[in-house]
């Protein structure tokens, strides 16, 4: 505490100008006094004598003349082991412990410690006494988990520290003291296994910034194979509600070729999160057969609680992502919903009489959303390993319309955009990421020649759907008749999955691979079909036969059997590929 004082001169809802006298930094935590209670608040622009802060508690009560204590902290995380499994809330406040303290019903002014200063860790120390470390570098080891967390040299110190002592392996709690190091001027410092980081300031401490390049692996396959995503890129899935945003990101979190999974709920809707919160410590992790909570923190702000902590509950989250790359794993973030957190600025903007953007976003809503997409990444760390932070923010425009700000100011920054569709939820076509207009400028998991191709069909077949609806079945020609069959079917074999079957959700590299191979060798040969009626039967049973080949495990019998049948329907169509698909085949092998 600074033990700088000023007074509430002006309160308009959670805005609040405060009179000072000592000196005020931006983004200064302060506490507003309300009779015992202190409300955490934070400052966000400053005028001559006058700071405006933001309180992230309801601000019922505060009046004019009440005390403020300015910290002389930023809003920040705390950083060491104990974060996987955690439920946090967008301060960083555990909340399984605020509801021990105060009931279903949390009161403000309430907070409580990130970490749990009481735990005792088992300390492996890895650097030794005249070692010479910098911020960034890891002095020793804890197991939290299924990894090994490594304990840093605080982020925050600049140059080069020696080793003066380190404890020996053993248990010690977050706050104890495990190594001292010395400055270039002699000057001794403490560590401990935690420390606090600002939360809107990026973690700088890696060697090399990478190009995303390297697949990560959702398992989804109209994701992997058409719309990739890469380790420590972005994407974005903008969608109307009720689309299937929630479901996606379930699946994705679960068989996501990552290390760690954070969530940030920031302003969905209180019974959105609730499910959440209740589904996720019961899904079971493919890799390990245990409970997903365990490489899972999430970060939660419903649309009921004050729009400030919307904001702060994303920077916490990515910070978080952040920390766990330092130490070489591959983190991925899903935050949801960015849209109730350009709301929470929007109203902040208005609150502050800013000039107004487009739809009353603020000017700098742009800034703000790519600052925050930028801090994902692919890095080289100063060990010579690597890790990644991989953003993935869903967007809820109104009504489902693309050309809002939040959704074209994401895409400008954004590496993949998955569109969902309100056409396709509705016709239960889950996933629900329309293929005709999303877009990735990332490596897909199977040839980008195949994938274009399968695309082609798509384009071709429903530009001749578009047709049908004018001039009826009977106008389009058997040929167009018969793509427009084998682009329905290409949907509903590959593009469309059982998110709920334990098979079919998980579909790898390989499988994406052989079962396109197998596709493009079907829907590019002719068939002896003598009318639209014979083509419809025998696509039909085709897409059943492919339908029934995904609920099998890959390359086992019942897999092997079921291709079986698929290549004797083929026989029986007599099929002849087409000299493109021909040439795509022979290519990739």
């Amino acid at each position: 505490m600074t033990g700088n004082i000023g007074k509430v001169v002006s309160i308009n809802g959670n805005l609040v100008s405060v009179e000072f006298d000592g000196s005020v930094s931006m983004n200064e935590i302060c506490l507003v006094k309300v009779g015992e209670t202190s409300l955490k608040s934070e400052v966000i622009r400053i005028r001559g004598n006058v700071a405006q802060i933001q309180v992230y508690e309801m601000t019922d009560g505060i009046k004019c003349g009440d005390e403020v204590e300015f910290t002389g902290d930023m809003l920040s995380a705390d950083l060491g082991p104990g974060l996987l499994g955690q439920i946090y809330d967008g301060l960083q406040n555990p909340l399984p412990v605020l509801a021990e303290q105060a009931g279903w019903f949390l009161e403000r002014g309430n907070y409580a410690d990130g970490l749990d200063n009481e735990k005792k860790w088992e300390f492996t120390p890895t650097s030794k006494v005249g070692d010479v470390v910098r911020a960034g570098e890891h002095i020793g080891t804890v197991p939290e988990g299924a990894f090994v967390h490594k304990i840093f040299v605080p982020f925050y110190l600049l140059g080069t520290y020696t080793v003066k002592s380190i404890v020996e392996k053993g248990e010690y709690n977050v706050k104890e003291t495990v190594a001292v190091l010395t400055d270039e001027r002699g000057r001794d410092i403490s560590v401990a296994m935690s420390f606090k980081w600002p939360v809107k300031r990026a973690i700088k401490c890696y060697s090399e910034r990478l190009a995303p390049v390297e697949t990560m692996e959702t398992k989804v396959r109209l994701i992997d194979s058409f719309f990739p995503v890469a380790k420590g890129g972005t994407y974005c899935t903008p969608g109307p509600f009720g689309a299937g945003k929630t479901v996606l990101q379930h699946t994705t979190s679960k068989y996501a070729d990552v290390d760690i999974v954070i969530i940030a709920a920031c302003g969905e809707r209180a019974g959105e999160v609730v499910e959440t919160l209740t589904e996720f410590p019961e899904l079971t992790d493919p890799k390990t057969g245990r409970s997903l909570m365990e490489r899972t923190i999430i970060i939660c702000n419903t649309s009921s609680m004050p729009v400030a902590s919307r904001e702060a509950s994303v920077y916490t989250s990515v910070t978080l992502a952040e920390y766990y790359r330092q130490m070489g794993l591959n983190v991925l973030l899903l935050a949801d919903s960015t849209s109730r957190w350009a709301q929470a600025l929007r109203e902040m903007s208005g609150r502050l009489e800013e000039i107004p953007g487009e739809e009353a976003f603020p000017a700098y809503l742009e800034s703000y959303i790519a600052a925050f997409y930028e801090r994902a990444g692919y890095v080289r760390l100063p060990d010579g390993s690597t890790g990644s932070v991989t953003i993935g923010g869903t967007v809820s425009p109104a009504g489902g319309n693309f050309e809002e700000p939040v959704t074209q100011a994401t895409l400008k920054v954004v590496g993949a955009f998955h569109g969902l569709s309100r056409e396709r939820s509705d016709a239960r076509k889950y996933p629900a990421i329309d293929p005709l207009i999303s877009w990735s400028k990332y490596r897909s998991v199977i040839d980008s020649k195949k994938s274009e191709y399968c695309k082609s069909i798509l384009r071709h077949g429903d530009e001749i759907g578009s047709m049908m609806k004018v001039v009826g079945e009977e106008g389009t020609t058997l040929s167009d008749y018969t793509t427009y069959l084998k682009s329905e079917m290409l949907d509903a074999v590959y593009l469309q999955q059982n998110s709920f079957d334990l098979v079919d959700a998980n579909s790898g590299t390989m499988r994406q691979r052989y079962v396109t191979d197998k596709l493009i060798y079907i829907l590019g040969s002719d068939y002896s079909v003598a009318n639209k009626d014979d083509a419809r039967s025998f696509i039909n049973r085709m897409r059943q036969k492919f339908i029934d080949w995904n609920y099998t495990e890959f390359q086992s019998d019942a897999f092997k059997k079921a291709e079986s049948e698929i290549d004797a329907l083929y026989s029986e169509g007599n099929g002849k590929l087409s000299a493109r698909a021909e040439s795509l085949l022979k290519d990739g092998e």
